[in-house]
């Protein structure tokens, strides 16, 4: 991924408005950004724990795309030991996957709509598929044969998938 300022990212959001794109914070260690590591720019962020940002880099036919979203409240426990994230198909402990979810952009998620996705709870899915990054799952780990580009591969459509269903008004 090529680095994006800060101006870029804040510029973005298609989910929220620009009064709340202006105010976001970056994540605390931004200078430092692996980009060549990264398909994404996902953050926590670090003075709201209940708010988290995903931003996908510029393609042809679009300049970059953020989302906002936000982390549900811990409210219920939970018997599950393991988890998997929907966008990387990381296993991690269950505390290691977290439901996130996104109002839809425009109407829709002005009127409440939004969708989730349960996602790594830090959200280094690059780092995690790129092996740059382990899990802290101890148990059996899942063995695929897919290379690593395949991976890459499948977790930029399964992200990109969970876009466009932000992008979609509601009843689509």
């Amino acid at each position: 991924m090529e680095p994006l300022s800060d101006k870029q990212i804040r510029a973005s959001f298609i989910n929220c408005s620009k009064g709340d794109a202006a105010r976001l914070k970056l994540p605390a260690d931004f200078a430092e950004t692996p980009w060549d590591d990264l398909d994404f720019l996902g953050w926590r962020d670090p003075g709201a724990p209940l708010r988290a940002y995903v931003v996908l880099p510029p393609d042809e036919d679009h300049g970059p795309v953020g989302i906002a979203l936000r982390v549900p409240e811990r409210g219920r426990t939970s018997a599950v030991k393991s988890s998997l994230c929907r966008i990387c198909l990381t296993g991690h402990a269950s505390s290691g996957v977290s439901l996130l979810v996104a109002p839809r952009a425009g109407a829709s998620g002005r009127d409440g709509n939004t969708v989730g996705v349960y996602v790594c709870a830090d959200l280094a899915c690059p780092l995690y598929v790129r092996g740059k990054r382990e899990p802290s799952l101890r148990t059996a780990r899942y063995e695929e044969s897919l290379t690593v580009e395949e991976r890459v591969d499948r977790m930029r459509a399964n992200l990109l998938a969970f876009v466009a269903n932000v992008r979609l008004p509601s009843g689509t």
